[in-house]
């Protein structure tokens, strides 16, 4: 045997800290899939987009039904890279909701994510749907690349070719209720991110700054109005998309640890949701994943629960055990991967393990899961020791922060995750001193309904004998009534308890937004004392990481202690910038490095130009 092998086998364990398929490997690098696990469901996936493609179905609801491991999200994400191989359906996937009373808000935001991943034609979903538009609306036959590629010459050509596009578009879309939702597709085509990332963000349900709104064409949408409508812009951005292709939409188990303000649960949330879904789209599959017992005794005792089960549940799907047989298919093509990768030819297909054993292992019906356990506890050179011990929290924690070295941007809008994220970091800290403060506890602020939504929690302690009682309220929205309700509760210390607001924002107050540059300047005044701490992606990224890991524990097969525990012995929470800047003595500043967004990526502007609605696409694009 090779010291190469030795040395590599060693030093990396392929199964650790791999139990669990995560977002990230289903939109990108996926686990070692073996097609014929639990083929039944993934083959009826496929029937059903084929189905709908062809037009005898027009909509398909199917629900898988597993335990914890068995491989409903290794399924999906076998369906995910099915499809972006061979281009047969756009794919939308939905595995959390941060806020249950607030699902229609989220779902969009997370329709906006799913379609910027890249599709069948290297181009992200977006960028596929803005196409089939334009070829349709022209009869042309343009590819994504085509466009994207000439996109910047269009504009410079004819500053209104999103206008010129868009009208052109309509004429052939002409029950679309808000034609904005045309324009922002349309800009998804540019190559300068400042015009995509914006374009998204708005169809994410974000309102943008009013100068980038005004300049790309969009009209934002009121804080008031969001959930309601974006249910209506989800709804007609799915049936754009049924125009040229099916989707499937799936909703992986969406565990929740709390019910919305109506007593259901996440997964009975969820359900009602997709049903809805179902009985407004034209064209699609709805896939859903869920616990046989919470399919049992949450979803099936809605009092609705027929109209649901008959949209969703269409068909249900129980995923299977594994045999022995599949155990060593499942390890052999784990393996046969590490090694590739390595360079490295092992003695036989299963080393370093036992055949007999794994097969022992097949005849007890095991779970995915634990299969992958079991390798990555005997991953060793036999008469080996089994290689360098390290916390059982290290190796998913830092799959985290990679992953988040991607998509992080997804979450620096997400205010109920943000302040997720930073009260864990505070629970985490409870006893201690930072900055002169002692830490004593952290709390929810003690709301009426009107005041709901606006500050995120509380931290009480003691700085030098004197109470303290700090309200933290994460704020990133762009502009608006929202930003301005914000900041009048955050300075309303005597309704709301409490000695120092302190906002957390990464952006620019709008100069011209009167009320709210008062309502901050109250805050920061010697009177107040309160905070503006600035938010950065590399310093919230640790405190994401670590609240991801929190809520996926049971999957991980972690518990609440060690996460605690390798929290305070690798000082991820006591050190992190922002624990200690929203603890220490306020500065009573504006931060320094705050984002202009009104100045940010290249000044969007667009000139007036005559004559463009005669503009033909062969004036603006070459085939």
């Amino acid at each position: 045997m090779s010291s190469d092998l030795i040395n590599v086998i060693s030093k990396n364990n392929p199964f650790q800290g791999r139990l669990v398929v995560r977002d990230q490997n289903v939109w990108g690098q996926g686990f070692p899939d073996v097609p014929s696990l639990n083929s039944h469901a993934s083959d009826a996936i496929y029937d059903a987009v084929e189905k709908v493609r062809s037009g005898q179905r027009k909509v398909v609801g199917i629900t898988i039904t597993a335990e914890r491991g068995l491989g409903k999200s290794h399924v999906i994400s076998r369906i995910r890279h099915q499809l972006q191989v061979d281009g047969s359906a756009l794919f939308v996937y939905m595995s959390q909701c941060s806020n249950l009373n607030r699902i229609k808000a989220e779902f969009l935001t997370t329709l906006a994510n799913s379609l910027k991943q890249i599709g069948s034609q290297g181009v992200s979903q977006w960028q596929y749907l803005a196409t089939a538009l334009i070829n349709e609306a022209f009869n042309k036959n343009y590819t994504p690349q085509q466009l994207i590629n000439q996109f910047p010459g269009a504009l410079v050509k004819n500053p209104k070719v999103v206008e010129v596009l868009r009208d052109k578009v309509l004429g052939i879309k002409r029950d679309l209720e808000n034609p904005d939702i045309i324009t922002a597709i349309l800009w998804t085509l540019s190559p300068d991110p400042a015009y995509e990332i914006f374009a998204i963000s708005w169809l994410a349900g974000k309102s943008l700054p009013q100068s980038k709104a005004d300049a790309m064409g969009l009209a934002n949408v009121s804080a008031d109005d969001k959930e309601a409508e974006s249910f209506t812009t989800a709804r007609q951005i799915i049936n754009l998309i049924g125009d040229y292709k099916p989707i499937v939409v799936c909703f992986d188990e969406m565990e929740t640890d709390h019910c919305n303000e109506i007593g259901y649960t996440g997964r009975q949330v969820t359900a009602i949701f997709a049903k809805d879904l179902c009985d407004k789209i034209k064209r699609g599959v709805l896939l859903t994943s869920i616990f046989p017992d919470q399919w049992i005794n949450e979803v099936k005792r809605l009092g609705n629960a027929d109209s649901v089960v008959d949209r969703i549940g269409e068909q249900v799907i129980e995923l299977k055990y594994l045999n022995s047989d599949d155990v060593i298919n499942l390890v052999s093509r784990w393996l046969e991967e590490f090694y590739e990768e390595n360079g490295l030819t092992p003695p036989h297909t299963l080393y370093p393990f036992d055949e007999q054993k794994l097969r022992a292992l097949g005849k007890e019906r095991p779970i995915v899961r634990k299969v992958l356990k079991w390798c990555a506890d005997n991953f060793k050179v036999p008469g080996g020791n089994g290689g360098i011990e390290i916390h059982p929290v290290e190796l998913v924690y830092n799959q985290q922060i990679s992953a988040l070295e991607t998509t992080i941007q997804d979450y620096m809008e997400d205010k109920a995750t943000l302040a997720q994220a930073l009260r864990l970091g505070f629970s985490v800290v409870i006893g201690e001193t930072i900055e002169n403060v002692q830490i004593e506890k952290v709390v929810d602020v003690q709301v009426k309904a009107v005041d709901r939504g606006y500050l995120d929690f509380k931290i009480i302690g003691k700085e030098n004998s004197k109470d303290v009682k700090i309200v933290v309220a994460v704020l990133q929205e762009s502009g608006g009534l929202f930003v301005q309700a914000t900041l009048r509760r955050l300075i309303d210390y005597k309704k709301f308890d409490l000695t120092r607001g302190c906002l957390i924002r990464s952006k620019q107050i709008n100069k011209g937004a009167a009320k709210a540059q008062k309502y901050l300047s109250e805050l920061l005044s010697t009177e107040l004392g309160g905070e503006w701490v600035l938010l950065k992606p590399e310093d919230i990224k640790p405190l994401l990481a670590l609240h991801f890991v929190m809520k996926g524990r049971e999957n991980d097969e972690l518990s609440e202690d060690q996460i605690i525990d390798f929290i305070r012995k690798k000082r991820i929470a006591i050190d992190n910038y922002l624990i200690r800047e929203i603890l220490s003595d306020p500065s009573g500043q504006v931060p320094e490095d705050v984002i202009d967004e009104e100045n940010e990526s290249g000044n969007i502007t667009l000139t007036e130009v005559a004559d463009v609605v005669n503009v033909g696409s062969d004036d603006l694009f070459q085939e």
